[in-house]
C-alpha cells in the first residue's frame, strides 16, 4: 500500500522497515511485531482516536506528542488503513509533489 504512493520508497533502519517520500519518513513497519506506525500530526492522530477507537494509539513518549501513531493491522481494514496512510504520505512529501 504504502509502495503505491508518489514516490514513496522502502528503506530501512535496525530492524524496521520504513517508506520514506523523497527521504522522509512518513510509515514504518516492523515484521516480527505486526506493527506499523504512521506519520500524522497530533490533529489527524486525534481525530483517528475518536472515529475509529482501538486502531490508533499514539506512541510513546515524545514521538506520539508529534502525532506518530501505531496502527493496529490484525484489525484495521484496508480503506480505513489506506486513507491514515495517504495522510501520513501528505505530511511527509514536499509540497511540490502534492
Amino acid at each position: 500500500m504504502a509502495l503505491g504512493l508518489p514516490e514513496a520508497e522502502q528503506g530501512g533502519h535496525f530492524d524496521v522497515t520504513d517508506f520514506r517520500v523523497r527521504g522522509k519518513i512518513f510509515a514504518t513497519w516492523r515484521e516480527k511485531d505486526g506493527r506499523a506506525v504512521l506519520k500524522l500530526t497530533p490533529d489527524q492522530q486525534r481525530l483517528f482516536k475518536e472515529t475509529a477507537a482501538g486502531l490508533f494509539t499514539p506512541a510513546a513518549g515524545s514521538w506520539g506528542l508529534k502525532g506518530w501513531t501505531l496502527v493496529a493491522l490484525d484489525r484495521i481494514d484496508a480503506a480505513t488503513l489506506g486513507h491514515a496512510m495517504q495522510m501520513a504520505w501528505r505530511n511527509a512529501a514536499p509540497k511540490s509533489l502534492l
